[in-house]
């Protein structure tokens, strides 16, 4: 007699249809190819599923909510944690390269260490009701359309914006309350009232010493991120907090996949595969060689989106009087020095390479095979020719050696966040990347990289993790910056000083 389904299989059967893609996505971030990461997210969604009926709560709006995540992020932790027991078992290879590092470094451990040290944005959202995280959850990560998401979770279309709208708040003040009680030393607990007051609405100027605050502490840059309800980065605060790792690399792509089905006429049947124009390609567009540690990207995010001008004519809707009450009688901090980091003498390159013509790789084309390596669309190389000033002779400039391309990922009221993806046809044993700034620019925090700022010139020096670069290799790394008036791109890219060309 054939086996007759039952309400759970039915149930679980719908959760596969509407969370696949989403841990699909996430396993192909994490992995080095599309057979590991169907493995990968296989192997997670069993685990993810086993949790969720221990727990009674196979649902998928979760009327009957456990002391957890909304469905898709609770999966996505799975991932993330099976691929942590990959590289425990040994097939570590198959993981991503910046994700096992990231896995064995101290940033992981937050995410399952002590309760209170966790990161505000996961605690804030394992604190609210299932409909609510749910709701916020589906429309500002997985950016599904408000019809859509109120459809799924069996909310009234006409009203849906409105109780979005009053979940942002909850969330902002389930985070508050997590920062508050998370273990602060006594810097970062004089500022907690100032955060909350100049957090709190768009126009709000954030003061010199606390924007420096924020550039060093990571915790209060987290919170100022979820905090802050305006400005476009509590999505990134969400993605980053939650996720870890690959967290604003797995944002923009589901972004596009949205975007990518609204162009289609719809949101269309759930995909299985990683059919997406964004899933299999593109892969350094959304940052992946830039996620090294997911916790130093959201306080970078944090940064950008909370410095606002500083000395600026008013106008700010935390009145004065409210940031003066939460200041108190405290004194601000020491100005910093000029610079917050100190750039070395320019790395040089290995001797034993000869330079040679690169294929470049563009950062809205690299992709990655099987075994892990990115391959490259080739592009001409041109060459040039100068006049000596001596005679008629012309004579050959030495070949180019490297290209750059410099991507704007996003941009709001007054900063911005961008990567650079250099293209280098000698190997290097150490790398410094300068470049000018035509528009004034400020560059803050940075990743995968540290900056020193000298007027308008910009110099990158790689970090311990990634000095070394192959021949025909690339190196990338992202920062967040600010601007007034204009933001053109910057230009004179120079890499260990010699000119770069740019893509």
């Amino acid at each position: 007699m054939p086996d007759v389904p039952t309400p759970q299989d039915a149930t679980e059967a719908e959760l596969f249809s509407e969370c696949w893609d989403a841990v699909l996505s996430y396993a192909d971030l994490c992995t080095s190819g599309s057979l590991t990461a169907h493995q990968l997210a296989t192997e997670a969604f069993t685990l993810g599923m086993r949790e969720v009926r221990a727990a009674g709560a196979v649902s998928v709006r979760g009327p009957a909510r456990r002391a957890g995540l909304p469905m898709i992020p609770e999966l996505l932790t799975a991932v993330r944690a099976t691929a942590a027991g990959w590289e425990a078992d040994g097939r570590g290879h198959k993981l991503d390269p910046d994700l096992r590092l990231w896995l064995n470094s101290g940033q992981a451990t937050r995410f399952g260490g002590p309760p209170l040290g966790r990161p505000v944005a996961l605690r804030g959202l394992r604190d609210m009701q299932d409909a609510d995280a749910s709701l916020l959850w589906l429309a500002e990560v997985e950016a599904l359309p408000l019809p859509t998401v109120a459809r799924r979770l069996g909310l009234d279309p006409v009203t849906v914006a409105e109780e979005l709208d009053e979940v942002r708040g909850l969330f902002r003040d389930r985070c508050r309350r997590a920062h508050l009680d998370s273990p602060m030393d006594a810097q970062c607990r004089s500022y907690a009232r100032l955060l909350d007051a100049v957090t709190r609405s768009a126009a709000a100027d954030t003061p010199d010493d606390l924007s420096r605050h924020l550039a060093t502490c990571v915790r209060c840059a987290e919170a100022a991120a979820c905090l802050r309800l305006h400005g476009g980065g509590m999505p990134a605060a969400l993605a980053g907090g939650v996720i870890g790792w690959g967290g604003l690399a797995y944002l923009e792509r589901r972004r596009r996949a949205a975007e990518v089905r609204l162009g289609a006429g719809g949101p269309g049947p759930a995909r299985t595969d990683t059919g997406d124009p964004e899933e299999g390609t593109n892969r350094t567009r959304v940052l992946r060689g830039g996620l090294l540690a997911a916790a130093v990207l959201l306080s970078a995010l944090a940064l950008g989106v909370s410095m606002m001008p500083f000395g600026g004519s008013g106008g700010s809707a935390a009145s004065g009087d409210d940031i003066a009450a939460a200041r108190g009688d405290r004194q601000p901090v020491a100005a910093p020095a000029t610079s917050r980091t100190t750039a070395g003498p320019a790395p040089s390159r290995s001797p034993s390479t000869t330079p040679s013509t690169p294929s470049t790789t563009s950062s809205a084309a690299a992709t990655r095979t099987e075994s892990g390596r990115r391959n490259s669309d080739p592009e001409p190389q041109g060459a040039s020719s100068a006049t000596t000033g001596s005679g008629p002779a012309r004579t050959s400039a030495p070949a180019v050696t490297c290209r750059v391309a410099y991507d704007l990922v996003n941009q709001w009221a007054d900063g911005f966040q961008a990567t650079v993806t250099v293209t280098t046809a000698e190997a290097l044993s150490g790398w410094q990347v300068a470049w000018t700034f035509p528009d004034g620019q400020q560059a803050g925090q940075t990743w995968d990289a540290t900056v020193q700022q000298d007027g308008s010139r910009v110099t990158a020096t790689a970090a311990d993790y990634n000095r070394t670069v192959t021949a025909d290799g690339t190196l990338s790394f992202g920062f967040l910056a600010t601007w007034r008036g204009r933001n053109r791109a910057p230009y004179h890219f120079t890499l260990n000083g010699e000119p770069c060309a740019a893509n």
